[in-house]
């Protein structure tokens, strides 16, 4: 630690371990070897240790049956804070519990004799967490010999009672904020070298990997006790993890109470085999061959420094070595006393040297604390070292040392043989100088040329050779032993996990918080402000208030008297009831009511209106003030009088003729025809409509996108915020337009804050990552790539299954139907016919033989993948009684795959059950339904919608990788998309050149065709556009826009003059959206065909949906001249004028005809 940590001033601090009592021991009393009767009063002791150290041992306690032994014992381990790894320590090493069942004394017996009953371990990890206190329940594991291997299993375990406690926490507040604690397990190497057997010489398996244990100090962490294990059909795993150093631990006290390895699903993980290909090979492997299996759980306290250093070497190099390596059984192990030379070598050697490169930049990801998967074996070589994880070297060769001290103290500890005894510590101390002699052997050899049996004959040499002599040449280096976990595809699975993350993730919370900070969210209601103005509009709404009461008082009283007389109203009748209204409100007290309903209005008018707040000194002042106020008042009642009541009735505001979603149509409309102004009057048309709509700001803002108003659209995104804090599309653009104006703090947030409000979003998380792209963040934009390629696969499996639940029930019905119809039918056969048609109806049987590499190929076709399930569901149909459990079966397969990701017995036996006995039921194609691929990838997805919002930046990132995507590429739709971007940006000769190749990928493309017309259109090539639009409009299948189609095709037709054509046309988009342009081309084409009436309908429809349209009037003008009315002509053409008819064309034209027909102008 350095100078600046507080903990070095910091006293040890004692470590209490108190054992406070043993419960269900009931044992047998041995004697002489012979086990007494049971139910005999023992005697127990318990002795503590740690590691390698003895922490006490407890006074012996009478042990009665069906009692609990109060042993009520304390030992003490201090822990130093002088030494940086002490926590580390306390972290991983367990302090072991031995049970001891002191034997009575014999009558010549000098001393006591003792038998091990058995152990349990405790762990300290709570007290590193920054516990004070933590209470146990421990089961005692029995020990082998021991009394309490004889209780059943359905018995009450025996359990010790056990509280660790220190006086002050381990950690204080700064390190329990900034430190960290590392778990580290190492499950199992899979699919290994096939020179590895049961038989023959046994090795010891080694895993090793750097962890910084400081800021500028790493420590090898080394996993020794791997063992070479049958298959699981031979041998069932064990998923319970062990100690990395379980120091004095026998039998299952090796293993860490209630901790075992996790079943993860195959897709969450994040290694390197979990594609579809790999998974029928890790099947195979975890089932069939043999592993070597650690399934060891190792702890690393990092503190504040350490953390910081392992997050900046994860940011500089993501890749983290993982080496593995076979080490011989040490000679303790063996058991022999005589070995030969070259057996003493090899003690120590490391053979088999691969190295695994753990991806660890997901711990980077913001939130994220956990990684696990099976990651490739390479053959270790300094140079792929190099290469992955820019270290010069790795550390197989301290490693080894490290694996082969703790075999040699493992296989010492218990039941250890004396005929190896001597030969093992001999070893251990050769190793504990620094080397073994078989290493330093390895590099004193020759290095001798040849092939690759030149090598030298022990395993070490064959490694540290290829390490050498091939780059000294300058040629690749190579590792012939290494090269088998290449060849054998082998992968080892380990899972590396923190207590906190990395990088924090910041909260939906604080996210929302940040928002409304930037912008505020606007208050469904406005806020009162108290004013001059206020202060009148609130006396307006009293004296409406009181007036409605008084009228219905009077309507009360006399309403039914004023129905019956149809007698003309006498002065002296009004003034009767006038009196009898008075009345009746004073001796109601209805008067008094009205009066103090009005008074508070009145009194905010004299304080906010006339400032008056005191009282008044001078008598004359106040009587001047009295006035003055009764005037203003009576005025004022009058202003209110004339608002609420009124003698005629108003005519009702007539409802606007179209809706929201027309305007914002009209204004596309607008749009696509470059006719800006009024696109920008329809959306703020729908804006004057309803401005609480975020819908409408959020539209509004992306047409300011398009022309380039970056302000505008910054401002109506805040408004559709404000409006609405949880928009999504509105945070996502609001982000783009932060990016665009390098504010890339807040676009982070807004980006952020999305994926908050819709997790599920393909479209959040794969913004967020182009966001990150544009800040070169790329360990973000991964992350943020992976989560939405995993929503577009879930996406994809949950269509699939839909449309097999759609399938399925069809089937059903159909067969309950041809079932009916079989049994009116008097054949033998009439059965078997039904199901044999949708078999004829399907695709080639080649189509289905391979469904996976099909299913790839189609690079997520829809149509292919549903033509391929329907050509496998065929022959399900073949069998109807059997198609609901095989359609079953097929339903859950991707979930059977994926939970075969990690050896079990139950996984093995459940896939035998599944599978039906008789040969007939053994058919593979209708349950290999192929995997359902994403019908494109999430980039085209983002791509469709950032052309539609024309967030041009991000379309070009967007379709850059698309480009490199595996699941994308230069297909079609890119091209399309591509040149969708250059049309908006004007780039005419760009698009064209890019529809050319789409149309090569898919000539009958009805999108690629409209697109190509509206290049032409564009570029004024009139004949290539026409022939293009109505090549599109020929297609079964429409394109994706075919409104604008039709407007150009017809206004193409109107200037080649094919009127009949154009008139056809312009219906055909009045059919599917109308519009003022649509109608007006109708009117016009007719008009031009002689067809006044219609035309005069048209033009009609056309004002009715616009009527600030000059050519409209223009064209009714004309209607009207032709048909003699002189008024609406003259009317229509001043509309025209007015409106700043800007045709010069039609302009002559009227004139022309007012001339020929003398009226029409109201200047002749």
């Amino acid at each position: 630690m350095t100078e600046v940590d507080v903990p070095q001033t910091r006293p040890p601090e004692p470590l209490s371990i108190h054992i406070v009592k043993a419960s269900n021991l009931k044992l047998t009393k041995i004697d002489n070897g012979q086990k007494g009767t049971k139910g005999d009063n023992v005697q127990i002791t318990v002795k503590v240790e740690f590691g390698e150290k003895v922490l006490g041992e407890s006074p012996k306690v009478d042990c009665v049956p069906d009692t609990p032994a109060e042993i009520d014992y304390t030992a003490t381990l201090n822990c130093s804070f002088e030494d940086p790894l002490v926590l580390d320590e306390i972290s991983y090493k367990p302090v072991v519990l031995t049970v001891t069942e002191v034997l009575p004394k014999e009558k010549k017996q000098k001393e006591e004799k003792t038998a091990q009953l058995g152990q349990c371990t405790v762990d300290l990890l709570p007290l590193v967490k920054g516990a004070t206190k933590h209470h146990y329940n421990l089961v005692i594991n029995p020990l082998p010999g021991s009394p309490l291997e004889t209780i059943p299993p359905e018995g009450p375990k025996p359990e010790m009672e056990v509280v660790i406690s220190v006086q002050e926490s381990l950690l204080e507040g700064t390190q329990i904020d900034q430190g960290n604690l590392m778990t580290l397990t190492i499950e199992s190497l899979y699919s290994t070298p096939e020179s590895w057997t049961m038989t023959g010489s046994q090795y010891a398996y080694a895993a090793a990997l750097p962890i910084p244990m400081s800021a500028d100090k790493e420590t090898p962490v080394v996993f020794a006790n791997g063992a070479l294990k049958p298959s699981i059909d031979k041998e069932p795993p064990n998923r319970q993890k062990k100690w990395a150093v379980p120091g004095s631990a026998q039998g299952n006290s090796i293993y860490i109470p209630e901790s075992f390895l996790p079943p993860d699903n195959i897709d969450d993980e994040d290694g390197e085999f979990k594609s579809k290909d790999d998974r029928e090979h890790r099947h195979t492997a975890e089932t069939e061959k043999l592993r070597v299996s650690w399934n060891t759980e190792r702890r690393c306290y990092l503190d504040s420094l350490a953390t910081k250093s392992f997050q900046d070497k994860i940011a500089k190099c993501r890749y983290w070595p993982v080496e593995v390596m076979r080490l011989p059984q040490p000679a303790a192990a063996k058991g022999k006393k005589s070995q030969n030379a070259n057996t003493v070598d090899d003690e120590g050697s490391i053979s088999y040297h691969g190295v695994a490169f753990v991806n660890l930049a997901p711990l980077l990801y913001p939130g994220v604390k956990r990684i696990r998967g099976a990651y490739k074996v390479h053959a270790y070589t300094d140079h792929a070292m190099h290469e992955k994880t820019k270290r010069k070297t790795g550390f197989g060769e301290e490693a080894g040392k490290i694996a082969f001290n703790i075999l040699n103290r493992n296989s010492a500890s218990p039941f250890p043989k004396k005929a190896g005894k001597e030969g093992g510590e001999k070893k251990e101390k050769e190793v504990k100088k620094g080397r073994s002699m078989s290493i330093a052997q390895h590099q004193q050899a020759n290095p001798t040329p040849g092939g690759p049996g030149g090598q030298a004959p022990t395993e070490a040499s064959q490694t540290i050779k290829s390490d050498t002599g091939s780059e000294m040449e300058g040629q690749p280096p190579v590792n012939v032993e290494g090269q088998q976990y290449v060849d054998a595809k082998a992968y080892v699975m380990l899972e590396i996990s923190l207590t906190r993350p990395l990088i924090p993730k910041r909260p939906p919370e604080e996210l929302a918080r940040r928002v409304a900070e930037y912008i505020p969210p606007r208050p469904l209601f406005p806020k009162r402000t108290d004013g001059a103005q206020r202060a009148v509009e609130d006396f307006h709404n009293q004296v409406g208030s009181v007036a409605n009461l008084i009228l219905d008082e009077f309507r009360d009283q006399f309403g039914d008297l004023l129905k019956v007389d149809d007698e003309p109203q006498t002065v002296e009748a009004m003034e009767s009831r006038r009196q009898k209204l008075i009345y009746e409100l004073n001796s109601s007290g209805k008067y008094f009511a009205f009066k103090e309903q009005l008074k508070y209005a009145v009194v905010k008018i004299v304080r906010e209106k006339y400032l008056k707040t005191s009282a008044f000194e001078d008598r004359q002042e106040l009587q001047t003030f009295l006035s003055e106020l009764y005037v203003y008042l009576i005025d004022q009642m009058h202003v209110a009088l004339g608002k609420f009541l009124a003698l005629e009735d108003q005519a009702p505001i007539p409802k606007p003729l179209t809706d929201s979603a027309q305007l914002k149509h009209f204004a596309r409309e607008a749009e696509v025809n470059g006719n800006y102004e009024l696109a920008t009057k329809y959306y703020q048309e729908r804006i004057a409509r309803n401005r609480n709509d975020p819908s409408h700001w959020f539209d509004y803002g992306t047409f300011c996108l398009y022309i380039n108003d970056i302000t505008k659209a910054e401002e109506c995104f805040k408004e559709c915020i404000a409006i609405d804090q949880k928009h999504l599309q509105g945070l996502l653009l609001y982000g783009v337009v932060c990016t665009l104006s390098e504010r890339n703090e807040a676009a982070e947030t807004f980006f952020e804050a999305a994926t908050c409000v819709d997790p599920k979003s393909i479209l959040a998380w794969t913004m967020l990552g182009l966001f990150y792209d544009a800040v070169n963040n790329e360990i973000g934009a991964e992350m943020a790539y992976l989560e939405a390629n995993k929503l577009n696969q879930a996406a994809a499996v949950a269509e699939a299954k839909a449309l097999r639940d759609d399938d399925v029930t069809k089937e059903r019905l159909a067969r309950g139907e041809h079932e009916s119809e079989d049994k009116e039918v008097d054949h033998d056969q009439g059965g078997l016919a039904p199901p044999s048609v949708p078999d004829i109806k399907q695709p080639s049987p080649p189509s289905s033989d391979k469904p996976p590499t099909s299913a790839r190929s189609g690079k997520g076709s829809v149509s292919d993948t549903r033509r391929m399930s329907a050509s496998k569901r065929s022959d399900i149909h073949l069998r109807p009684e059997q198609s609901p459990q095989l359609q079953d079966n097929v339903g859950s397969k991707i979930k059977t795959e994926s939970s075969t990701s990690r050896p079990g017995s139950h996984y093995k036996m459940g896939s035998q059950r599944g599978t039906p006995q008789p040969a007939e039921e053994t058919e593979e194609p209708p349950i290999r339904e192929p995997t359902p691929v994403p019908r494109c990838s999430i980039y085209m997805q983002t791509i469709e919608w950032l052309i539609e919002v024309k967030a041009v930046p991000f379309t070009e990132r967007a379709l850059a990788h698309e480009l490199l995507s595996p699941m994308g590429g230069p297909t079609s739709g890119y091209h399309i998309n591509y040149a969708r971007l250059k049309l908006q940006k004007k780039e005419y000769k760009e698009a064209e050149n890019s529809l050319d190749e789409a149309l090569q990928f898919d000539y009958q493309n009805p999108d690629a065709w409209a697109l190509m017309g509206h290049v032409k259109y564009m570029t004024n090539d009139v004949e290539a556009s026409r022939d293009c639009y109505e090549r599109t409009i020929s297609f079964t299948s429409d394109a994706a826009e075919m409104h604008s189609i039709y407007l150009r095709l017809a206004s193409i037709y109107l200037q080649e003059e094919k009127f009949s054509n154009a008139k056809n046309t312009f219906l055909m988009a009045c059919k599917r959206s109308p519009s003022c342009v649509s109608w007006l081309g109708v009117g016009i084409a007719c008009y031009r065909l002689g067809e006044l009436a219609e035309s005069e309908d048209a033009l009609s429809e056309a004002n009715i949906l616009n009527n600030t349209d000059p050519e409209v009037w223009g064209y009714l003008s004309l209607v009207c001249l032709k048909t003699g009315r002189q008024l609406e002509a003259e009317q229509a053409y001043k509309y025209a004028l007015k409106l700043n008819l800007s045709d010069y064309d039609l302009l002559t034209e009227i004139q022309h005809v007012q001339q020929d027909v003398g009226f029409g102008n109201p200047e002749f």
